[in-house]
């Protein structure tokens, strides 16, 4: 029997919690009461819904029956010593039950106004006149139960009344009603307060992403202008020379801005076309420098994938070229890869060239790419620079995101 009566209560957990989950759920409940509680949590806001759905999860029907049942001892305990102090020529049974009366009634009261405030202030008028009222019959019940124990006549009953409805009205408003009403206004409030502070919250995040959207067009609308120069004007010095290679120079140089053209407009893009743009790239500044540059790019298939910045690592290569190769007079390797590092994808830009103590400066190129990751990936991607004996090797790393790195 008792394992009966779990199970019918677990049941019931189950279904009050999936219907705090999903409102439309509440139609499938059992007719009668079951399914009458489960409309009335239906109605709930989301916030109620989600409050109690949080509490219900950890506290389950059987720990709230036991802690009514320590209350109904409680307020016993209250109702005697109180009967002893201050009504002793009554019955002690009477202020037992009028104690765990009024007790039981402020608990569930306090308790379904603490998750379902929202309906209580929408019309405290009526909460207030259902709880009096609820108050005045439970007085009566037990002003009947008092005149048949005793033996008296109607009338007396009835002369009586005027008084019992004022004490319990006056017993009723202070104890239950009031508490009631103040409970759930100061609930709504924070409720307000919480949705207020969560709209603003997301008014900021959209202000943030559409200033970094912003910041990310100005940081690619200073790009655009820089590598077509730098280009444009390899082909004019190759075309001034009679270079034999011109052909070629001409070819490379339509992929690479075939290329670029497009990816400057996208905020990201697969490492693989980034890389591809990168080659483009070097082939141009390979047939410009001749046998003073060399260049390998390695990427691994399962990092081919991955998104990253647009212009990036081409920005980094072009760095490479301009404060490490070209002041070289030997000129110098570039080798471009990436690698998963437990979790982080490092991308690696390595020159031969004069190094870093022989730079002249970061320039503009190097705080367009931490300003990027920044704005990108926050305090989760960085840019290292480091001596790579001979020359200088720039690192980005970045976190790797599921299913690009699997």
């Amino acid at each position: 029997m008792w394992k009966r009566i779990a199970a019918y209560y677990r049941e019931c957990d189950e279904e009050q919690l999936a219907v705090l989950r999903n409102p439309a759920l509440a139609a499938q409940a059992p007719a009668g009461w079951r399914r009458f509680i489960a409309c009335k949590l239906a109605e709930m806001s989301p916030q109620e819904r989600e409050e109690l759905h949080r509490f219900s999860s950890t506290v389950r029907t059987s720990t709230v029956l036991f802690a009514v049942l320590k209350l109904l001892v409680v307020l016993s305990v209250l109702g005697f010593l109180s009967n002893l102090a201050f009504l002793p020529s009554r019955p002690w049974w009477h202020t037992v039950v009028a104690a765990n009366a009024i007790g039981i009634t402020l608990a569930f009261s306090l308790f379904g106004v603490w998750f379902n405030y929202g309906k209580i202030v929408r019309a405290k008028g009526k909460a207030l006149v259902t709880i009096i009222g609820l108050g005045l019959l439970g007085g009566l019940f037990g002003a009947l139960t008092a005149m048949f124990e005793k033996g008296d006549q109607w009338a007396v009953l009835l002369d009586k009344l005027p008084k019992i409805v004022v004490i319990v009205t006056l017993v009723v408003t202070a104890l239950v009603a009031i508490p009631v009403i103040v409970v759930a206004v100061l609930r709504n409030r924070h409720y307000q307060l919480q949705a207020e502070q969560l709209r603003r919250d997301a008014e900021q995040e959209r202000l943030a992403r559409e200033l970094s959207e912003t910041q990310l067009r100005l940081l690619r609308a200073q790009i655009e202008p820089h590598f077509l120069f730098n280009t444009l004007g390899a082909v004019q010095q190759l075309a001034e020379q009679g270079a034999p290679r011109a052909a070629e120079l001409t070819a490379h140089l339509i992929d690479f801005l075939r290329a670029s053209m497009s990816d400057m407009r996208c905020e990201q893009v697969a490492l693989a076309t980034e890389f591809a743009l990168v080659d483009s790239y070097l082939r141009v500044m390979q047939i410009r420098m001749g046998d003073r540059l060399r260049y390998r790019v390695d990427l691994p298939d399962a990092l081919a994938a991955t998104r990253v910045p647009s212009m990036l690592v081409l920005t980094l290569a072009e760095n490479a070229i301009k404060h490490g190769i070209e002041p070289s007079l030997q000129g110098g390797e570039i080798a471009v890869t990436a690698h998963d590092d437990g979790g982080t994808i490092r991308i690696g830009v390595r020159d031969s060239g004069v190094g870093m103590s022989d730079t002249p400066g970061a320039g503009l190129g190097l705080d367009n790419v931490r300003h990027r990751l920044r704005l990108a990936y926050g305090e989760g991607a960085c840019l290292l620079l480091s001596e790579a004996e001979p020359g200088l090797l720039a690192e980005i790393a970045i976190p790797c995101k599921e299913p690009q790195c699997a």
